[in-house]
């Protein structure tokens, strides 16, 4: 019997996340972070227990089982707590300062988490996961609770004590201004992802691994600029591995949240819209940077995925794939060989198992244990290196394996589906619209742009409130939640994409206008950098501003990326003393430990190479305009900025925007390309040919 057909509803049966609606049937007298919870705690004298998740989240899942829906565990709860239930995506801003107090108090943090704290919101115990009962080592909460309800009885004010001591902790962590970090942190952050790099399989550190794209794209631009080859070969080692590893969809596409092991091979099965966003942006750079078409199909398949199976009908993406189906994690996506050898013909079989890692007895054992033995695809080579072993040309081993994963992938629609999230947040999609905009431009595909332009449509439309402000989520017909910074910062990245990848004039405005509600909203006057909540946001213990790069790279990176961008487009000194001055607000963090703020490495990049802009001048209905456009657009410089200027019809919107490029005419009336270094324009060519070898020289000029 369901808990719903067992157990009435409780507060959270009126909340839109999908995660709080998870546990609106847990006999736990759950209440949604408000006003009304703390006042009840105040007057019964209570303390909270705090739980925070999300709803793909695997343990979360093991916690509601085992605990959340237990009545002991829950009469025990109710008896001690006032019990509050939040959605980490929904609300990141008490997620990030619940886990930097768990990472405070234990030395580790993650999900679910759980905090217990007074009233007025101090915390004085953290930790993650508890099962029902005490077992190896780790408290349970049947343990817990009474331990908790001692301490609140008979040594309260001890607690209190220790509350004030972690808030003061907190408060002592925030950043600090400094000085400026010099050009020396560039190659202290390339010397420390050399350090961590796994040569054997790629990906930094052991396992568990995680992909850490911002350290990806740190080290393509980072060889880029310097040249050095072993950047490069990081990147790509990495790509290759995780792209033939389980922790990539062999069947389905798209990327899986992490691997388990050191090898790509186990991954935790969710699969997040983020990571789905940051991972065919680095795909697409790769296949700039190399131009090798293994990065650019890699990429397609990831928003084959994403269009397919995470895209509501407005255009906006839904936030994630769990990693379980029918309580088992993986379920979805794993194979026995009677399975296998049921569904494909003996000749697709025997190639298949060969090329993916099949094996009789499973490649793979689940936390369920040995009777859930079962094999995860994933290529121990490219598949036309295999052809030759097989006695097959690589065409024929091609068309073997297309057929052989979509009979694989139709039967697989015919299992339980893992749940999906399907609330629609807005920092989310706007790196949606980063990747599939930069996707757009490099493969000059304009269904890629159309999808672009279609999430744009949807988060203007209902994520904006009246006046400058943002929305973060929304979900069955409510939009809520005031947006943070990494709301703006994002969607003012997916703008500047769409402006390179259409140059049409609204983006670069709204680029332009919601980087100045981010100022306006976030900024810190007195110390600089960002906050991550806006100015008029629900007190908090702490307002907290953020620059540690890892899954995604932080909203205070990516403003002053923009910003930098914005100021090399606009001639606008203002935005590179705003990138100066959260350069020295977090000075202590991105010198002490540079492996953690590596997008914010790749700022420094372009902030050290000469301003360097790309300004096309002709007819937009002329084929010599688009050849050269697309020719800009494909290339990988990434300090470059772009900007069009339609010569059968001015701009004045766009003269505005960008008044260094007032004077430039077509030569001869042909489509003219100005490469300009610091806005001083070069002799002006109307030869793609020459316009590539002049990128190169200065690229030359800067490495020397």
């Amino acid at each position: 019997m369901s808990d719903k057909k067992k157990q009435k509803p409780n507060r959270l049966i009126k909340e839109k996340s999908p995660y709080l609606r998870q546990h609106a049937y847990n006999p736990v007298d759950w209440h949604p972070w408000s006003a009304q919870a703390f006042l009840k705690a105040t007057s019964q004298d209570r303390p909270i227990f705090l739980s925070i998740g999300y709803s793909t989240c695997h343990w979360c899942h093991i916690m509601k089982r085992e605990s959340f829906c237990d009545p002991e565990v829950a009469e025990l709860m109710n008896e001690t707590f006032v019990n509050i239930k939040v959605d980490r995506e929904e609300r990141p801003d008490l997620d990030n300062i619940y886990l930097a107090v768990c990472q405070t108090l234990t030395g580790s943090a993650g999900w679910p988490l759980t905090i217990i704290m007074t009233p007025d919101k101090k915390p004085f115990f953290a930790g993650t996961y508890f099962p029902k009962d005490s077992r190896y080592g780790r408290m349970g909460m049947t343990q817990l609770i009474p331990h908790v309800q001692d301490i609140w009885k008979n040594r309260k004010r001890k607690a209190l004590t220790a509350a004030d001591q972690v808030m003061t902790a907190l408060a002592e962590s925030l950043p600090k201004p400094g000085s400026t970090p010099g050009h020396r942190i560039i190659n202290d952050t390339y010397e420390a992802l050399v350090f961590q790099y796994d040569g054997r399989s790629g990906g930094f550190g052991s396992a568990p691994k995680f992909p850490n794209p911002c350290n990806l794209l740190f080290l393509l631009r980072y060889w880029k600029y310097t040249g050095k080859g072993l950047a490069l070969e990081m990147v790509e080692k990495t790509l290759q591995t995780m792209r033939n590893g389980g922790i990539y969809d062999q069947i389905g596409s798209g990327f899986h949240r992490y691997s388990t092991d050191d090898r790509w091979l186990v991954p935790h099965f969710e699969k997040m819209l983020y990571d789905q966003a940051m991972m065919a942006i680095v795909f697409i750079e790769a296949y700039q940077a190399t131009g090798k078409e293994e990065y650019e199909a890699t990429a397609r398949e990831i928003f084959t995925y994403t269009l397919r199976d995470m895209q509501d009908e407005g255009g906006a993406f839904y936030s994630a794939e769990d990693a379980e189906s029918d309580g088992v994690e993986g379920k979805f996506y794993t194979w026995t060989t009677f399975e296998i050898d049921s569904i494909l013909s003996a000749s697709e079989a025997e190639v298949f198992k060969k090329v993916y890692g099949i094996k009789e007895k499973g490649n793979y054992v689940s936390e369920a244990g040995e009777e859930t033995r079962g094999n995860i695809p994933h290529r121990t080579g490219r598949p036309r290196d295999k052809a030759s072993a097989l006695g097959i040309s690589a065409d024929e081993l091609a068309t073997i394996l297309d057929g052989a994963n979509e009979k694989l992938f139709t039967a697989r629609g015919k299992r339980s589906r893992p749940h999906r999230d399907d609330k629609i947040l807005t920092d989310w999609n706007g790196l949606m619209i980063v990747a599939l905009a930069k996707a757009a431009a490099a493969f000059d595909d304009v269904h890629l742009v159309k999808a672009a332009e279609k999430t744009a449509s949807y988060l203007l439309k209902t994520m904006k409130k009246s006046g400058r402000k943002l929305m973060h989520r929304h979900r069955d017909g409510e939009t809520a939640v005031e947006g943070y910074l990494d709301d703006y910062a994002y969607l003012a990245w997916g703008f500047l994409e769409l402006y390179e990848a259409t140059f049409k004039v609204r983006y670069l405005k709204a680029a332009l206008a919601i980087n100045e509600d981010m100022h306006c909203l976030f900024w810190d006057n007195e110390s600089g950098g960002y906050f991550f909540t806006p100015s008029g946001a629900e007190p908090l213990p702490i307002r907290q501003k953020l620059i540690s790069d890892f899954s995604v790279p932080s909203g205070n990176s990516i403003a002053a990326m923009n910003n930098l961008r914005i100021g090399r487009i606009t001639a606008d000194p203002r935005m590179e003393e705003r990138v100066a001055a959260i350069s020295r607000a977090f000075s202590d963090q991105i010198t002490q430990t540079p492996v953690s703020t590596t997008f914010m490495a790749t700022v420094y990049l372009q902030a050290h190479s000469p301003s360097l802009q790309a300004i096309v001048v002709g007819d937009p209905e002329n084929e010599k305009t688009t050849e050269m456009l697309s020719a800009l657009r494909k290339s990988y410089f990434p300090q470059m900025v772009k900007a069009f200027i339609p010569s059968n019809k001015r701009s004045t919107e766009l003269l505005k925007l960008v008044p260094y490029a007032k004077e430039l005419r077509p030569f001869e009336n042909e489509t003219t390309v100005f490469i300009c270094i610091d806005f001083l324009c070069r002799n002006p060519t109307t030869s793609i040919r020459s316009m590539l070898d002049i990128l190169k020289e200065i690229e030359e000029e800067y490495r020397r």
